[in-house]
């Protein structure tokens, strides 16, 4: 019997500063996050960010906060009861970075008598800080405690056509009786050197020929959704947000783009956030908040967030199409 585990980032359990600790020593520590060696990772961040950043984050954290719990696993939960209504498999959840983890999702799945686990992260775009980390991790634990299954994985999707159908159908929704000067595409950042490392090779029939960035990789959904919105040159672009340290990322940034926009005439604006699936931190607060505190201070009059595509019943019946009719791969990654 076959099962699907949808995969996310994961959440601070408590929106408190030693539950915040926890969780970002366990993803600021890995090495497909911050990708230096364990040593000056560790002095990093247990000698300096652990010591500053905590604290900060925790207020962040209780600005969101539901009375459920965290936004992002609420959403979560709220999906996979939707997908798993849609389907005949078993349909769990399992978070990269703390909690309901990817081995209690996996021993849920086996405890139903789950032989086959298909895989399936939640991140439109491929890098080593969001995929790759997710399937690396999940190997590992199949192999420690689960190696009498077999993992497989469904294809990043950032420019999959029936993504791309419930994206654009998500912000016309929103912006149908809006009046606004322009749309912005914020992508979650990565460094530079990320770039470098996780251009990879496209799946399907041009994939000895054709390699993509994932600064490409962010532009193409972009691309597509501009063109099926039919939105005009000039009127939407695309920025990365969410930098941490001093090394190069990947730009334009968001908080620049943002607090320029007014110079140029752009006073209302809305913005929508394709590099996640569900409402977190980084949207509700990050974005919802610093990015239109920004603006308004810079002189913008209107800011308008879209919501992610959270638990939408198109976006659940997408994915549901995806585990029936899309091909699942044996994972390659290098454990």
């Amino acid at each position: 019997m076959k099962g699907v585990l949808l995969i996310n980032l994961g959440s601070t359990e408590k929106p408190e500063k030693e539950s915040v600790k926890e969780y970002l020593d366990e993803f600021l520590m890995d090495e497909r996050t911050m990708d230096f060696p364990y040593w000056l990772r560790s002095l990093i961040v247990r000698g300096i960010i652990l010591k500053t950043r905590p604290e900060k984050s925790a207020a962040n954290y209780k600005r969101i906060w539901w009375e459920e719990g965290s936004p992002l696993i609420v959403i979560s939960e709220r999906l996979r009861e939707k997908v798993k209504n849609l389907i005949d498999f078993p349909v769990e959840i399992g978070m990269r970075y703390g909690n309901p983890s990817i081995k209690s999702g996996i021993k849920k799945l086996v405890d139903q008598g789950v032989k086959e686990v298909i895989l399936l992260p939640l991140y439109p775009h491929y890098t080593m800080s969001t995929i790759e980390t997710a399937l690396v991790k999940a190997k590992e634990i199949q192999q420690e405690f689960f190696p009498e299954i077999k993992l497989t994985s469904l294809p990043e999707f950032y420019e999959d056509p029936k993504y791309i159908d419930v994206l654009s159908q998500s912000i016309e929704e929103e912006i149908k009786d809006l009046e606004y000067d322009h749309l912005l595409f914020s992508y979650h950042g990565i460094p530079v050197r990320h770039e470098r490392k996780t251009s990879y090779v496209l799946k399907g029939e041009n994939s000895d020929k054709e390699k993509i960035s994932y600064r490409d990789q962010c532009l193409k959904t972009t691309a597509l959704v501009a063109e099926k919105l039919n939105l005009k040159p000039g009127t939407y672009s695309t920025s990365f947000q969410s930098r941490l340290g001093i090394d190069p990322w990947i730009k334009p940034f968001t908080d620049d783009t943002v607090e320029g926009f007014p110079k140029k005439g752009i006073k209302k604006l809305a913005m929508v956030a394709p590099a996640f699936v569900a409402d977190c931190v980084e949207t509700i607060d990050e974005l919802n908040r610093e990015a239109k505190e920004d603006f308004f201070a810079a002189g913008g009059k209107e800011f308008n967030f879209i919501p992610c595509l959270n638990d939408r019943q198109d976006w659940a019946e997408t994915i549901v199409n995806w585990i029936n009719n899309t091909k699942k791969e044996e994972i390659s990654v290098q454990v």
